[in-house]
């Protein structure tokens, strides 16, 4: 059993400037980015890389069709690295780069075990949520079959992962919100998973509590104060991914990939949306084990009683981001079988990480619940 998975070199850095120059990009890197970040960080230093603008392409999380546009244009360019520099998108189409060749998403997926690395990666997140500069997965929206799904393979592991406070500051509070609360999906899930051991643990739960402790500070002090705690929430990412990479992600996901596919959901947002009404199904069928060691955990760092637990994170969450139920977005109660049946045919690889199994008319349970 693999305790834990340390892919990616690990990197960290005050200013872009100090990693621009460590890493000596030129003209043989190709900067897949957003030009919203790169002007303001990057734009006056004169680089003469390559460089591809994601929104270029399309707005929103990755789909099919946007990668493969992007996969196009990269293969009319000549580089030997793949620098992604930005959120969740960004990264997971950087991580497609590394591995494609001439071919497209459809044909990536139907080789997934057999995919080689064709570039040195090198990621670099600009918000507190993927973890996905230390995971070997890229999530994708595929438009014809009407879902997200996981296309993973050890090649798509980035060569160098860097972090950079720096690159938080100009985040908008609403995405730094979807983000964090992201990470802390991933800590938690991980950390019930089947899959999770004290390594990943390790990380999972110390994630927990610099994400919740950080919560608690904004909650405070105002939705300003959480300058001073960038370093602390992308260090909390970087431990959940960590933490997921290995013991993987569960059934908060599965059950968001259908609302995000539909309706556009934001990753972070779709499961916070799912996020605790997955968690009391568990406590409905199961109620020792790991899950009663996380109740504990965070009844201390809220300061409740294990009873209310899931209502008083629930609180503090809601200060940092309303809830929405789910015909907030656009969900409509025919949706609830079509994105159950989904869950359970498509969404095998997560829902086996699962703290208890979930059959489909629970899954459909915890939709009618959320509604």
């Amino acid at each position: 059993m693999v305790s834990i998975l340390f892919k990616p070199t690990l990197h960290q850095f005050a200013t872009c400037r100090e990693f621009v120059e460590d890493f000596k990009l030129s003209s043989q890197d190709l900067i897949l980015t957003n030009q919203y970040i790169y002007q303001p960080y990057f734009g006056q230093m004169g680089l003469g890389c390559q460089i591809l603008f994601q929104e270029q392409y399309g707005t929103g999380e990755p789909s099919d069709v946007m990668v493969d546009a992007i996969l196009s244009d990269a293969a009319k360019t000549d580089c030997k690295r793949i620098v992604a520099i930005g959120g969740g998108t960004v990264i997971d189409i950087a991580k497609v780069l590394a591995v494609a060749g001439s071919e497209g998403v459809d044909a990536l997926y139907d080789k997934a075990p057999d995919l080689e690395k064709k570039r040195e990666l090198v990621i670099v997140p600009t918000t507190c949520g993927t973890g996905s500069e230390v995971t070997n997965i890229s999530i994708m929206a595929r438009t014809r079959m009407g879902t997200k799904l996981g296309l993973v393979s050890p090649a798509m592991y980035a060569d160098q992962a860097v972090l950079i406070p720096e690159l938080l500051e100009g985040l908008p509070f609403g995405v730094f919100a979807t983000s964090s609360i992201d990470a802390l999906v991933h800590a938690v899930e991980s950390s019930l998973s089947p899959k999770a051991t004290p390594y990943t643990k390790l990380f999972g739960y110390k994630a927990i509590e610099m994400l919740i402790r950080g919560y608690q500070r904004i909650a405070m002090d105002g939705q300003e104060s959480r300058i001073g705690l960038l370093e602390d929430f992308l260090l909390a990412s970087n431990y959940a991914g960590l933490a997921f990479g290995t013991a993987g992600c569960a059934a908060v996901h599965a059950t968001s990939y259908p609302l995000g596919g539909k309706y556009h959901v934001p990753h972070g947002e779709s499961n916070y949306a799912m996020f605790t009404g997955v968690l009391k199904n568990y406590m409905e069928l199961r109620q020792d084990g790991e899950i009663a060691v996380l109740n504990r955990y965070l009844a201390d760092l809220l300061g409740c009683g294990v009873p209310v637990v899931y209502d008083s994170l629930e609180e503090l969450l809601n200060q940092i981001l309303p809830k929405k139920p789910l015909h907030a977005y656009g969900m409509t109660r025919e949706d609830i079988d079509e994105f159950a049946h989904s869950v359970i045919t498509s969404q095998g690889r997560l829902m086996a990480n699962n703290f208890v199994p979930l059959d489909e008319e629970r899954v459909r349970k915890i939709y009618r619940e959320l509604y």
